[in-house]
């Protein structure tokens, strides 16, 4: 009962998470952000709730490597965007061009 009280704000935290990077969607470095507070937020809400079974750990290291590689696409993706277009709006990538 008392990780439930542990959980509430990590929980907030998933579903701000979640309103930001659904309203920021014009900037990909915004959603980019948006999108590892949303990850740490489930990273921690799976270290609480793993450490009431065992202290099974394993898993979140798997899921921590598995959000490196996320991280790592997504600002090389960023890198190339800047590089060709000179910005990270996504309005300003015309496929007329």
């Amino acid at each position: 009962m008392i990780y439930m009280f542990n959980m509430l704000p990590f929980i907030f935290m998933f579903f701000t998470g979640m309103i930001v990077f659904s309203f920021k969607r014009k900037h990909l470095l915004l959603m980019l952000l948006s999108l590892e507070f949303i990850i740490l937020s489930l990273y921690i809400l799976m270290f609480i709730y793993l450490s009431m079974f065992d202290f099974e750990y394993y898993f979140s290291m798997l899921y921590l490597v598995f959000c490196v590689c996320e991280s790592v696409l997504g600002l090389s993706i960023l890198v190339s965007l800047i590089r060709t277009h000179g910005n990270d709006f996504f309005f300003s990538m015309n496929m007329l061009c």
